[in-house]
């Protein structure tokens, strides 16, 4: 069995509220299926894309700001270079964990984030990690 860092076990079984930033209408994109995935987990969903009006059958928000409830999670399926004020608007908002999807690397912002109090967890998977402590 792979074994997950406490943290990571922290957040997934203390927080339920998860922003998607970057989220995609294509069923093949990562952002996709592992939004869909954390649905069925029972994982409260906000999708954020101003491209998109619905996705999944949920209201897609243009921005983080927009969203009315409380976030919890971040998950961002963004390029890297593009994470910085992803970072800022989930300070902004009261998020308490930044999560940069696999491949997703910005200690910048990370950094950034770690001192605004947030917890962060990068490049990582948050359905892979997610599926490992369920096991």
């Amino acid at each position: 069995m792979k074994k997950i860092n406490s943290q990571i076990s922290l957040i997934l079984k203390s927080f339920r509220q998860v922003a998607v930033v970057g989220i995609s209408d294509k069923p093949h994109r990562p952002s996709y299926y592992v939004t869909e995935y954390l649905l069925y987990a029972g994982f409260t969903i906000y999708p954020v894309n101003p491209r998109y009006e619905k996705v999944l059958d949920l209201k897609c928000y243009p921005t983080l700001s927009a969203i009315p409830q409380s976030v919890e999670i971040v998950d961002i399926f963004r390029r890297p270079d593009t994470v910085m004020p992803v970072v800022e608007e989930a300070i902004k908002i009261g998020a308490k964990v930044v999560w940069m999807q696999q491949g997703v690397i910005n200690y910048e912002a990370a950094q950034k984030a770690l001192d605004a109090g947030l917890m962060v967890v990068m490049d990582r998977c948050l359905k892979v990690e997610h599926a490992i402590i369920r096991d």
